[in-house]
């Protein structure tokens, strides 16, 4: 949060009024748009607070690469399947960087992308959130043109031999459709243009960069050049 919290603070706040959301469907069923966060009003330490990417690599790690992605979203279904995995190989597991995905459903163009990113939540809570993430990108034509994919996101939790009535009770609520929003949010104020969008950051500053692996890597590589001389 201390992170964000700096990086925010250093930021021409484009969308510091950017909390007019609509409501999603109620409590009961399953929310698949983003809703009012109330108070929140510019609030840029607790918009850092709430809002939450999941991580993969050593926190310590010199560089954080930083991913806004939309499971419904062409481009980060290519980013997903072709980039990630040489960032995960070549600079991750290597220690150079921390990845961290963050949600940024495009919700005018993918009526889809706000629920698949609660149902990748609705993972992580126990404990299978890059798995169920991947499953997404993976099988991305097959439910991002099904009017109610919640069959389906229940289906694959279950082919990852999650808690089926947990997870259905997740999916079917309002849970983590707030930590959502916020990412959202976050992402407006960071002034991200589209999905896939990459920040690299380091040092308490951030900058956008290409999404392939070349740019990144690139990027990465004269970040850390005077570390290693």
């Amino acid at each position: 949060m201390t992170k964000w919290y700096l990086i925010l603070g250093a930021v021409a706040v484009i969308g510091v009024g950017v909390v007019g959301y609509s409501v999603g469907s109620g409590r009961g069923s399953a929310v698949s748009a983003p809703v009012v966060i109330e108070g929140l009003d510019g609030d840029m330490e607790r918009l850092a607070e709430l809002a939450q990417g999941v991580t993969k690599g050593d926190e310590n790690a010199p560089v954080t690469i930083i991913e806004f992605g939309d499971y419904q979203c062409p481009g980060c279904m290519m980013f997903a399947q072709q980039v990630k995995p040489q960032v995960e190989l070549l600079l991750v597991e290597s220690g150079q960087a921390q990845f961290v995905f963050y949600d940024f459903p495009i919700t005018s163009a993918h009526p889809n992308a706000f629920l698949a990113a609660r149902a990748a939540r609705c993972a992580d809570d126990q404990g299978r959130f890059w798995e169920y993430h991947d499953n997404l990108f993976r099988t991305q034509p097959r439910w991002s043109t099904l009017a109610n994919p919640v069959g389906l996101f229940e289906e694959y939790a279950r082919s990852l031999d999650l808690d089926d009535g947990e997870f259905s009770a997740c999916l079917n609520s309002d849970r983590h459709a707030e930590l959502v929003t916020a990412n959202m949010q976050l992402g407006e104020v960071l002034g991200v243009p589209s999905t896939p969008t990459v920040l690299i950051e380091h040092g308490g500053s951030a900058r956008q960069v290409e999404p392939s692996f070349p740019a990144i890597q690139a990027y990465v590589n004269e970040l850390l050049a005077p570390e290693s001389e």
